[in-house]
């Protein structure tokens, strides 16, 4: 009983490790299931994407034949009223009636050719269908028709000059057709009901006077009103047609509001069904909107249908052309939903099939796995005694913390400056072991690294971490007001099933080092300012000329956004450019314009001087090629030939301030140029000798940032 007791409690971990493997491992075949499912649902959807594709095709083209039938349709109706406007004998009478400004009695032999138009108009609408349809049942014969369908003539006036028996009164609608038409346009008098409530629709057509050439405005108008019946209809019908819900009808927007113009096939008559435009899904809402389109939507009865639309020329009649969708896709949803059910089967088959085999293993791979993981941990455990003992040998402080700031990894100088053991920081916050402040400053940090480095891990970049390690250095205020500055280090660590993302933290106190590297900093200004007094001594027309224009050439960096180290590059070189001076005699540099061509060379090599005596001083920027490259210009015509290609951007900008400062400066054979003036100058040489950049940077220092007002000194001549 002993023994099996020991025996079970030494198989306790490797009973727990073959738990998580059958959870992993159910998981994973979970996850392929739902997978399987999920990409035979997308095959299902491509197949039925494609289905709606060829619908799509289908209606098209029915659609595009129906819309050619309208259009040939109403081409017709224009065609019959334009062979009466090109008539010349209707030609002639018209011209005489405009001719005599309306007054029939002007027409030569004008009740005879009123005749001929009467009975040439009656004999067009009795052949091409513009008169009323056969009235149903008997009519009294005392009791007038109402004017139905019919073609009439107007004149210049819009007045009516004839017409055919049961043409409607020219009034309303038709006289605004008339009115358009006699600019010379064709007009469409769209749908109405008409006097024998029923469906009408006119064309309007101008006639031109004999010698007119078209175009000019008509002498009169030929008007065509007919009932919108199965003539007009029966081009909707599609030959052949198989669906038992394909329809096509025609529809118009009014304002807020869709209408129906031909029969619905619920037995709807023609203009007497409307709905609102805003009608959710409506069909015929989005065939005004996008005509040409294709959407699964609703019709007039709320059914859910596949449609498309076309536009009619000249008209704002839209063509809607549309199948139920059940009816559509009742062929392929049914193979569809077959191949899901199959796929379904198939995958929890095969999805059963595993697991038994799984089952059958286990139980003979669960000791070796069980020795394996011993092993692996013995391995592990001598790697993590091996890693503390070489964290532990650095001076800096390293810490690894997860995105709670809580302590996972502390190597011994760590712990030691918060003083405690390596072993409780693990599993503390980061406030409470190093205080608030600092906490605060390296979570955030941590937080923007966390962030990008599980962007990087999802797109699957094997240069993550190297990409979202960074570097910072943030000085500390202390209790006492001293200062504490820390460089710190920062390294993404991926996660695994135990233990979160985190971050790899090396933090180094450098405030002595810091401090050393300011007292450098401010030796070296000291000894540059020593330097630039001893040049400006020997010139008293010259002093201040370098610190004037490394103020000038600061100035300038900044505004135009250049990176620190070109800003201190600048400000270096411009203070220590003139130093070659100190090898030309005073009375030369005190003579001005009056120098040999010797003592020209002499002046105008001082920056190649300067930048070999210089040229052994280690700076952080290029101060040295800046200085040599002063006298550069961007057409290539300085003492070295360098062009705009090669030229550094600091030595444009110190070439720019150089000049401003040494034409706004007095010198003992001129007097200073005004600041306004020398910005001038360089603005008209921007581009051929100095870069336009530094230029504009200038200008705008002196016009925005106050810089006439804090450089207009420069003006002032030397005292004594």
């Amino acid at each position: 009983m002993a023994e099996t007791g020991q025996a079970q409690g030494a198989g306790d971990k490797p009973a727990r490790r073959v738990n998580r493997i059958v959870v992993g491992s159910m998981a994973v075949l979970v996850v392929a299931m739902v997978a399987a499912v999920f990409f035979a649902y997308r095959f299902v959807e491509a197949e039925r994407l494609r289905t709606l594709q060829e619908w799509q095709v289908r209606l098209g083209i029915v659609a595009d034949s129906r819309a050619a039938a309208i259009d040939a349709w109403i081409d017709g109706n224009y065609a019959v009223l334009r062979e009466l406007a090109q008539n010349a004998s209707l030609q002639i009478y018209m011209t005489e009636l405009s001719e005599a400004g309306g007054d029939r009695s002007a027409v030569t032999d004008e009740p005879a050719q009123a005749t001929y138009l009467r009975n040439l108009l009656t004999a067009a609408a009795e052949r091409s269908g513009f008169k009323a349809p056969e009235p149903v049942g008997e009519i009294a014969a005392n009791i007038e028709r109402p004017g139905i369908a019919g073609i009439g003539l107007a004149d210049a006036n819009g007045l009516a000059i004839a017409s055919t028996p049961g043409m409607p009164p020219l009034s309303g609608r038709i006289r605004t057709a008339i009115a358009s038409a006699l600019e010379g346009q064709p007009a469409l008098i769209d749908m109405y009901i008409g006097a024998g409530n029923q469906p009408t629709v006119g064309f309007a057509l101008p006639v031109f006077g004999i010698q007119d050439g078209g175009g000019a405005r008509g002498i009169g108008v030929v008007v065509g009103i007919r009932v919108a019946d199965d003539d007009l209809y029966r081009h909707l019908r599609q030959p052949g047609e198989t669906a038992r819900t394909a329809e096509t009808y025609l529809v118009r927007a009014r304002e807020n509001v869709i209408e129906y113009l031909s029969p619905l096939a619920d037995g709807t008559q023609p203009l007497k069904r409307s709905l609102a435009r805003d009608t959710p899904e409506l069909d015929a809402a989005f065939a005004i909107e996008k005509p040409g389109g294709f959407a699964v939507l609703r019709d007039h009865a709320g059914e859910e249908v596949l449609v498309v639309s076309r536009t009619l020329s000249n008209t704002p009649w839209i063509l809607v052309r549309k199948v139920a969708r059940a009816e559509a896709l009742a062929a392929t949803e049914t193979r569809l939903r077959t191949i899901l059910i199959v796929f379904v089967l198939i995958t929890v088959g095969v999805a059963v099939t595993i697991v038994a085999v799984w089952r059958h293993g286990t139980s003979v791979r669960a000791s070796e796995a069980a020795e394996r993981y011993r092993i692996s941990s013995e391995r592990f455990e001598n790697i993590g005694k091996f890693m503390r003992v070489v964290t532990n040998s650095q001076r800096t402080a390293i810490a690894a913390v997860d995105g709670t700031t809580t302590y996972t990894f502390a190597n011994l100088p760590a712990a030691q400056e918060a003083g405690i053991s390596p072993e409780d920081m693990l599993g503390k916050t980061m406030a409470s072991v190093m205080g608030p402040v600092k906490a605060s400053h390296f979570a955030d940090i941590n937080r923007q690294i966390l962030a990008r480095f599980a962007e990087q891990e999802r797109v699957g970049d094997s240069e993550s971490v190297a990409k979202c390690r960074e570097t910072h250095i943030k000085t500390f205020e202390l209790d006492g007001g001293e200062v504490q500055v820390i460089r710190s280090d920062h390294v993404p660590l991926r996660g695994d099933r135990d233990h979160p993302p985190g971050v790899l933290m090396v933090l180094d106190d450098i405030t002595e080092l810091t401090r050393e590297r300011r007292r450098s900093k401010f030796i070296l200004r000291q000894l540059i300012d020593t330097l630039v007094g001893v040049v400006d001594r020997r010139d008293p027309y010259s002093a201040y000329h370098s610190a004037r224009v490394a103020e000038v050439a600061k100035a300038i960096a900044t505004e135009m956004g250049a990176p620190e180290i070109d800003v201190k590059t600048v400000d270096i070189a411009g203070s220590l450019m003139s130093l070659g001076k100190v090898f030309i005699p005073t009375e030369v540099l005190s003579k001005g314009n009056d120098l040999t061509p010797e003592e020209r060379q002499m002046v105008l090599s001082t920056y190649s001087v300067s930048a070999e005596l210089l040229s052994n001083v280690p700076f952080d920027g290029p101060v040295v090629e800046t200085i040599r490259q002063i006298g550069e210009t961007l057409d290539g015509k300085g003492p070295l030939g360098l062009t705009d290609s090669t030229l550094l951007a600091t030595a444009r900008i110190l070439a720019v301030a150089n000049t401003f400062v040494g034409m706004v400066s007095a010198r003992a054979y001129r007097r200073a140029m005004a600041l306004d003036d020398a910005a001038k100058v360089l603005l008209d040489e921007a581009g051929t000798r100095f870069d336009r950049k530094p230029v504009s940077a200038l200008i705008n220092v002196l016009e925005n940032r106050g810089g006439i007002e804090r450089w207009s000194h420069f003006r002032d001549p030397p005292h004594g």
